[in-house]
């Protein structure tokens, strides 16, 4: 008897997507342990909380009203097993979300199966985005303006193919650096017709909820 797989979760809450296109839309979050980045402003508590197989989590995310699930993290891509687990919930009809940082790319299986993948690449690790390997293809991209990011979201306008690409403040201590990032969204727009750069705040924190 083969062993069940596990995955390591730090949390699994309903919310609503606060942020990028899908602004609203009620869903369940499952976060996952772990990431393969480090970025010293984030704010996304990804320490493992429980180690949980499949019908564990399948179970609390049921518990939940909606039939949307959105998988983050830290970084979804890097758990293994995530086909298995992505193929249970389309079983039960959900639409599945994921939220990349873009390093890795997922098994094309696994791309098929997810209905909307928001990318958001971090400069500050601007080296690691090998073509062979990065997710190439997107619903939307959202860059974090944490700091002098605009060659960096040119590259990656190049480099992703999405119908949506978003700038998004970063956030340092409780103050998000808006003007700095709507200064940039004007730039990248100049001259754009259409297909333009837009804007993506974190409303959830202005709202005041997860």
């Amino acid at each position: 008897m083969r062993d069940r797989q596990t995955y390591p979760v730090a949390e699994i809450f309903e919310s609503l997507q606060g942020e990028g296109y899908n602004t609203g839309k009620e869903v369940v979050f499952l976060r996952f342990g772990g990431c393969n980045l480090k970025c010293p402003w984030c704010d996304t508590p990804h320490e493992i909380s429980d180690t949980l197989d499949e019908e564990a989590i399948v179970a609390r995310v049921a518990a939940f009203r909606p039939k949307a699930l959105i998988l983050t993290g830290g970084e979804p891509f890097i758990q293994e097993g995530l086909e298995g687990l992505v193929a249970r919930f389309k079983e039960f009809g959900y639409w599945i979300g994921v939220e990349t940082n873009g390093v890795r790319s997922p098994p094309e299986e696994l791309r098929r199966r997810i209905d909307y993948m928001a990318v958001s690449p971090k400069a500050l690790y601007a080296q690691l985005y090998d073509d062979e390997r990065m997710v190439r293809q997107a619903d939307e991209v959202r860059i974090v303006v944490d700091g002098e990011v605009r060659a960096f979201c040119d590259d990656m306008r190049n480099r992703i193919e999405a119908p949506r690409y978003f700038l998004s403040p970063c956030e340092r201590g409780g103050v998000f650096n808006v003007e700095e990032t709507v200064r940039l969204l004007g730039e990248l727009n100049r001259g754009r017709r259409g297909g333009k750069w837009l804007l993506s705040l974190q409303t959830h924190k202005l709202a005041g909820f997860r």
